[in-house]
């Protein structure tokens, strides 16, 4: 693993970001596109009579880290998956840039997905392929560029996310941490506005969780991307987010600061980041014997 340092990356030079100036009527109320890069309004989703998303509001400040956290299975993947238009709602408006993705085609949605990359869980990466052609595959099914374009991009995300010469290599000879960072490089690949991190750093060991951590900041100060994160990490919330939300029972009962959601007066909240059973999130019930 090759680690470059933040000066070295800073470099590169950052994307350039063209924002819609039009202002968007939502809710009755007006909001700036420059402000808030995406807002769940209402939102409502249930799967086989479950509910798992219960008439959320959420806006996500554009060019900021934000990161959702809650309980294993409380929602959060249902959450990031409505923002990139993999789910869409029972009812309410997922607002992307200004436009509700829930009332999209397919052919305008798959549109709207550019602007978007995702760190999967477990990175995602197709076992089949090296490196470089995994980072490679957005731009070859997306854009018209030649071999030797590619092939100057893969070199360049990769050495953004400080890997260098593995290009040729194959995913199974990579630890956690590089997959990670691979995984990375192939959701810039294609400069999106928004970056979403599902999990990043499960499975992985303290320090290399940390170094995950790290990048996640150094990308988004490069980049000025809008960087959407779940999990239940919360030593790595604290690093990495600029807003914190907490998903409980469907519904964000807590957003702000790490500072303001560290003094949040909400049982539930303060359960969670303290990491106590005893609380009003029970998924288990401890009997005496």
């Amino acid at each position: 693993m090759f680690l470059v340092p933040v000066e070295a990356l800073r470099q590169l030079g950052p994307r350039t970001v063209s924002y819609r100036e039009s202002d968007t009527w939502r809710s009755g109320m007006l909001c700036r596109d420059l402000l808030t890069m995406i807002t769940l309004v209402d939102v409502h989703k249930s799967f086989n009579g479950q509910v798992v998303l219960d008439g959320l509001n959420l806006e996500i400040e554009t060019g900021k880290i934000t990161v959702i956290i809650g309980q294993s299975g409380g929602g959060k993947s249902v959450l990031l998956k409505h923002m990139i238009g993999l789910i869409r709602p029972d009812s309410g408006q997922v607002l992307v840039d200004g436009v509700d993705i829930a009332r999209l085609n397919d052919r305008r949605l798959n549109e709207i997905r550019k602007d978007f990359g995702m760190l999967f869980q477990e990175a995602a990466l197709f076992d089949s392929m090296t490196v470089g052609e995994n980072v490679a595959f957005p731009l070859k099914e997306h854009t018209r560029l030649k071999s030797r374009e590619i092939d100057e991009i893969v070199e360049q995300k990769l050495l953004q996310v400080g890997l260098k010469d593995v290009a040729h290599k194959m995913p199974s000879e990579l630890s956690g941490g590089m997959r990670k960072r691979v995984g990375l490089a192939r959701a810039l690949a294609l400069d999106p506005k928004i970056i979403l991190f599902d999990e990043p750093t499960t499975g992985l060991d303290p320090i290399t969780a940390d170094a995950i951590d790290r990048l996640i900041v150094d990308t988004q100060r490069l980049t000025k991307a809008t960087c959407v994160a779940i999990s239940h990490d919360i030593a790595s919330t604290f690093k990495i987010a600029h807003t914190i939300g907490m998903l409980y029972q469907g519904k964000i009962i807590e957003v702000g600061t790490p500072e303001q959601v560290k003094a949040s007066g909400h049982p539930a909240v303060q359960q969670f980041i303290q990491g106590k059973a005893e609380g009003p999130i029970m998924d288990y019930y401890v009997l005496d014997m």
